[in-house]
């Protein structure tokens, strides 16, 4: 439950960041651009985290 848990948190902490880059990048060119970059952007910050969460998990079986 505790790995779920860190899983779920490190996706939602990657996921804010990437909208929050989108949204900043995509606020320079237009309002309209910036609500689609930061869609974006969650989307691959909610990947990032996702494959990050396996990856240590991975490393930690492997290490015991």
């Amino acid at each position: 439950m505790r790995n779920r848990l860190i899983r779920t948190m490190n996706r939602a902490k990657y996921a804010a960041v990437g909208a929050a880059v989108g949204g900043a990048v995509g606020g320079v060119i237009s309002r309209n651009a910036a609500s689609t970059a930061a869609g974006i952007g969650a989307l691959v910050g909610a990947t990032v985290g996702e494959k990050r969460a396996s990856v240590r998990t991975l490393v930690e079986e492997n290490r015991n």
